[in-house]
């Protein structure tokens, strides 16, 4: 899923914006002055950092503030919308990359702010804006970043998971193939990472059951594809980290999507 960042640019436009982006669609890493909320109405959103990606569906809303660089990419037939955030006014959202469960009422006063295109500093605008922040505040933060390293032998690894993230093979055995050793790997997980071997490869596993499911995949599909080896272990992972059962987490998704 991630590709290694490019030198970014800086963009300066601050215009209102949104659109559709097709399926495997990217967008270069840049940055900006300014912070950006980013919404898929449809489709899937991946935010990409240096440190890690966020993925944001229908149900989920992106914050990136001023200067992070980053890039993006499309699953599915994503209709984008982004609300670009004057960097005075982004001391109201948190100081990291972050995704949140997107309220009705958050999502429908981002919607507002984006079809009207009135000035960020209208007292309508700072008023919807104000109801975003706030409603953001009280919003569960997403848990489903993966953190991506920076080390080679462990970028070796992790490239070869995110190829095939149903792929079963050891520590050890992935090891083997990319010239490090099971201790070696284990080690740069843990001080890099701040995880487990086990516990990158779950979450990155959950990280594309989202997408599959979001695009309509059964949870039994999901699971065996993903290569958890029954679907009751899936969904107690799932739960685990996304706070609600795959069955639940696509049935609300199938919802936003009408």
């Amino acid at each position: 899923m991630t590709k290694p960042m490019q030198q970014p640019v800086f963009s300066a436009d601050m215009s209102l914006a949104c659109g559709r982006m097709a399926h495997g669609e990217d967008v270069a890493a840049h940055y900006h002055d300014f912070g950006q909320l980013r919404y898929a109405l449809s489709g899937v959103l991946v935010t990409i950092t240096e440190t890690g990606s966020w993925m944001a569906p229908a149900n989920r809303i992106t914050w990136v503030p001023p200067f992070q660089v980053h890039s993006s990419r499309a699953y599915g037939e994503a209709d984008v919308r982004l609300l670009n955030v004057p960097a005075p006014l982004s001391d109201q959202f948190p100081a990291e990359s972050s995704v949140f469960v997107a309220s009705a009422l958050m999502r429908e006063a981002c919607l507002a702010l984006l079809k009207d295109q009135e000035p960020v500093d209208s007292p309508r605008s700072l008023l919807l804006l104000g109801v975003v922040a706030t409603e953001l505040a009280r919003a569960p933060r997403d848990l489903l970043r993966v953190p991506e390293p920076v080390d080679r032998r462990l970028k070796a690894v992790t490239s070869l998971l995110h190829a095939d993230p149903a792929n079963p093979a050891t520590l050890a055995e992935l090891g083997h193939r990319t010239g490090a050793s099971e201790r070696t790997l284990s080690r740069l997980f843990s001080t890099e990472l701040s995880m487990s071997f086990h516990q990158w490869r779950t979450l990155l596993r959950i990280q594309r059951a989202l997408l599959a499911l979001d695009q309509g995949a059964s949870v039994t599909e999901t699971a065996m594809e993903l290569g958890w080896a029954n679907p009751s272990s899936f969904i107690d992972a799932f739960t685990e980290v996304v706070g609600e059962t795959p069955g639940r987490y696509r049935a609300t998704a199938r919802a936003v999507h009408g």
